[in-house]
């Protein structure tokens, strides 16, 4: 098939345009390069484009004519989204009604949606299933639990067949070395915490020491980035299907780690001792995320090739 992969630049959307090429498909990379590298794109064609260029996207639509779009671009810091809500309402939704706009015109109706854990918000049960109550506590996961809301208006009205996919906490490299994770400025745990290791940083910080958990820190899901590349593709097929409807899925590991465990685990696999320092806690950060994940290994036969928080910091070092 072939893949508009809007966002393939960036960290989960470069791994995910390696894998697809790998299965064979025809994909196409469009990122405006805000946050993407472009030498992390290694297969497929690339078009520099911004999604709220309706003018731009329709050019390429009609240039390219993709069967399917994944579409990965988005604005992701919780903390950004609490001090500048506009840039996230702006971009996650009406960015991807720009998006959504270009595909209905260009008859291209098959959606793979990069959603969050962040529409759930504090969390009244674990683990998290697909029919936990969605209650987003910061503009980030809002805006992700809007474009939900759309993508079912546009199945209705114009027969779009989609996919959503709420990540819980993405972690870990391409196995092969050629892909890593490159935030500018690094939000992301474990990155940090290699780097703390390595020297590149003076200490890790921790925000907030008080939840109610088992150490006081904040328990989250980490899933390999390769596990959600493979994901989509088995969101792809599991559309292709005749008689398939639309859905969504959880995406994560199943077991929960606190901040405080990452950090010793990371010190255990590396045998290098580093500074921590505890802090206060961010704004809109719940105190435990962790998923469930079995309709999706039950209805797209996902498998996890890295299981374990070890099998992913290895992928790391």
């Amino acid at each position: 098939m072939k893949i508009f992969i809007i966002g393939g630049a960036g960290y989960i959307g470069s791994h995910t345009v390696k894998i697809a090429h790998m299965a064979g498909h025809d994909v196409i990379t469009l990122d405006n390069l805000s946050t993407g590298h472009q030498d992390a794109v290694l297969y497929g064609e690339f078009e520099f484009c911004d999604i709220l260029n309706s003018k731009e996207l329709d050019r390429v639509f009609k240039k390219h004519k993709p069967d399917a779009v994944m579409h990965f671009s988005a604005y992701s810091l919780v903390g950004e989204s609490m001090i500048d809500p506009y840039k996230y309402y702006n971009n996650n939704v009406s960015g991807t009604l720009s998006l959504l706009k270009a595909m209905i015109d260009n008859n291209c109706k098959k959606f793979i949606f990069s959603s969050s854990a962040a529409i759930f918000g504090n969390p009244e049960y674990i683990p998290i299933d697909e029919s936990h109550p969605k209650n987003p506590i910061n503009p980030y996961g809002k805006s992700k639990l809007m474009v939900e809301e759309i993508l079912k208006d546009f199945k209705c009205a114009y027969g779009l067949k989609y996919v959503s996919f709420r990540y819980f906490n993405a972690a870990g490299h391409d196995p092969d070395g050629q892909l890593s994770e490159r935030h500018d400025p690094e939000t992301h745990l474990l990155p940090i915490i290699m780097q703390t290791a390595n020297g590149q940083r003076e200490s890790v910080s921790i925000f907030g020491n008080d939840y109610d958990t088992n150490d006081g820190t904040c328990i989250r899901d980490y899933i390999h980035v390769n596990d959600l590349a493979n994901a989509h593709l088995q969101g792809l097929n599991y559309l292709n299907k005749s008689g398939s409807s639309s859905a969504e899925f959880n995406l994560g590991n199943g077991d929960g780690f606190s901040v405080k465990e990452v950090i010793q685990q990371v010190k255990k696999i590396t045998q290098k001792d580093f500074k921590v320092v505890e802090g206060k806690r961010r704004n809109g950060d719940p105190a435990i995320l962790i998923a469930s994940n079995q309709n999706a290994k039950a209805k797209l036969k996902i498998e996890l090739r890295y299981p374990s928080l070890k099998d992913i910091i290895k992928t790391v070092l």
